[in-house]
């Protein structure tokens, strides 16, 4: 997999330090910049929307700031401490010239001016999003690929030079992989989930993408046969931002969900390995727990952690067939086996929803195995069980419950992916309701609840936000600014604006629903986004989000 973003490497120039100015006037309400420089090139001259980053010598944190319409950047002082820190860039169609290193002393401001050429390998920095607005094809042709990006980059398809035979052979190869598992950490099934194409119907979807990617890949040409599109880079105030990234021990942890709790501290589960993440963003001290194992020899990881009333994290197992609690002031786990007739060699329970579990001491989950919700007593350890779509399953028709959510009453609501659906499982009586969301196969994706109970969901293949009003049994729904975003999942924070972020084009969205305005920020590399959290305790409000092919948890701090 190519790296998308330039570290400085080589030989180090160390920049000179510049007093700072003597103004003699109050404080300003902007904290005394550390490190500060402007970018330009030859062909824009001062470059907005450029993301700068400096890492220290020795440390595992990145701090990203973005040139304003100037080429200006600014690193406030509070966020560098003293040291020598590689500068790294941002800017696609463009690299450094040469290596830089600031050396940040503690008497005043460092200047470095950045100076930026054409890139010599412009694919190494596309998005997957870019890739797929550059190649030819139908909407329905590149949407194939969307599933694609769960494990890997589309660089890495369409860097190949496989044939149709080739690349079907691959596609049946790759089928027979777990969602968790990426080109550093292989895991195979134990079993096919049970609704999904089969057959005669999966073999041609199979033929079709290997023909389309045939003519989409390199397959004997020395280039692609089509333009590289790119995206804008931000402007306005989509640049005023600072991203911090925090490295985690090892290249093979996932963090799929990162979520915070009340005292600042981050917990991150891991989408492959059997292991609890803690990171002390004042340090970037990672902590790992070990996962019990329940069903040893099955694929290992979780998919989503979450937190309850009490900030006790709850995990949704996947292979494992079950769900996990952990206690934070004891640091230990209590875990649940779903039953036997449940547990089949294909369950996945992939989300748990603790939250409301004082309504009635019973916490839902899911199992995308075979389209079922479940419901666990915590008073009797026993569960209850709903399939939803059994019959239509029977007539042919797939079905994905991906998410489960419960509102303020502890009801049930789940995201149907394969197709449009919100279906809701009345707590006290278990009647199942299904809503139909308003864009056809838009593939509702993940959700959380506000405190309103209106579940706000990513639709992932209709490139939108989605808003289900669970009182007013009402949709609302807002299209991303760009194609090729596929929302992943939503958040609503403290001032009512939405956030979402993808796993194709690396930017995090906030949306302001009563205009209707979005504010993009991109990130400084390739960040594979799945579930989104934000702190509404600080102001300006945090989002966090872990870079799930990345190794590393990102907090981005908004400056309005």
């Amino acid at each position: 997999m190519t790296t998308r973003y330039l570290l400085a490497a080589g030989a180090f120039i160390v920049l000179t330090l510049v007093q700072p100015g003597s103004s003699g006037g109050p404080a300003q309400a902007q904290p005394a910049s550390a490190l500060t420089g402007q970018v330009t090139s030859a062909e824009e001259g001062p470059m907005e929307g450029v993301l700068v980053s400096v890492k220290k010598a020795g440390s595992t944190i990145t701090t990203t700031v973005v040139t304003d319409q100037q080429g200006r950047y600014r690193f406030p002082g509070p966020r560098l401490t003293p040291g020598p820190y590689a500068i790294s860039i941002r800017a696609v169609g463009y690299e450094l010239d040469r290596p830089n290193v600031a050396d940040v002393g503690a008497n005043g401001p460092v200047t470095a001016d950045l100076r930026l050429r054409k890139a010599r390998d412009l694919a190494a920095q596309l998005t997957n999003a870019e890739w797929l607005a550059s190649m030819p094809g139908t909407e329905d042709q590149r949407k194939a690929l969307l599933g694609c990006v769960n494990c890997h980059t589309l660089e890495r398809v369409l860097r190949t030079s496989y044939d149709a035979a080739g690349l079907l052979e691959v596609q049946q190869r790759m089928g027979t992989y777990v969602n968790q598992s990426t080109p550093l950490h292989i895991q195979l099934r134990r079993a096919e989930r049970l609704m999904e194409m089969r057959g005669d119907e999966r073999q041609r979807a199979r033929q079709a993408l290997a023909e389309f990617l045939s003519g989409v890949n390199l397959n004997g040409r020395p280039s692609w046969p089509y333009e590289l599109r790119t995206l804008p880079r931000p402007t306005g105030r989509s640049t005023r931002v600072v991203i911090t990234e925090y490295d985690l021990p090892r290249p093979t942890i996932q963090p799929h969900d990162v979520i915070v709790d009340p005292d600042g501290v981050a917990w991150y589960c891991n989408f492959g390995e059997q292991t609890l993440g803690k990171l002390d963003p004042r340090t970037g001290r990672v902590t790992e727990y070990r996962v019990p194992e329940l069903k040893p020899g099955f694929p290992t990881g979780a998919l989503s952690v979450r937190f309850d009333r009490d900030s006790n994290l709850w995990l949704g197992m996947m292979f494992q067939g079950g769900i996990a609690k952990f206690d934070r002031k004891t640091a230990t786990f209590s875990t649940w086996s779903l039953p036997p007739d449940v547990n089949k060699d294909m369950t996945q329970v992939n989300m748990t929803s603790p939250l409301h579990s004082r309504v009635d001491s019973k916490v839902w989950t899911n199992n995308n195995g075979f389209a079922a919700v479940h419901r666990l007593d915590l008073a009797t350890g026993k569960f209850e069980t709903w399939e939803p779509f059994r019959e239509s399953a029977a007539r042919g028709r797939n079905h994905n419950i991906y998410d489960v959510i419960a509102d303020s009453k502890n009801n049930a609501y789940f995201t149907d992916f394969l197709n449009e659906h919100i279906g809701r499982i009345d707590a006290k009586t278990g009647v199942l309701t299904l809503y139909t969301i308003p864009t056809p196969r838009s593939a509702p994706r993940r959700g959380q609840m506000d405190a309103q109970d209106r579940l706000w969901f990513g639709e992932y293949r209709g490139n939108k936000i989605g808003m289900f009003d669970t009182r007013a049994e009402r949709f609302a729904e807002w299209t991303a600014p760009r194609p090729w975003s596929q929302p992943y999942d939503v958040t609503l924070d403290k001032n009512g604006e939405a956030w979402t972020g993808s796993m194709l084009d690396d930017r995090v969205l906030r949306l302001d629903p009563r205009t209707g305005v979005f504010t993009e920020y991109l990130l400084p590399r390739s960040t594979n986004i799945r579930r989104v959290f934000v702190d509404s305790s600080t102001t300006p409000v945090t989002f966090w989000v872990g870079s799930n092919h990345g190794a590393s948890v990102i907090k981005l701090e908004p400056l309005d």
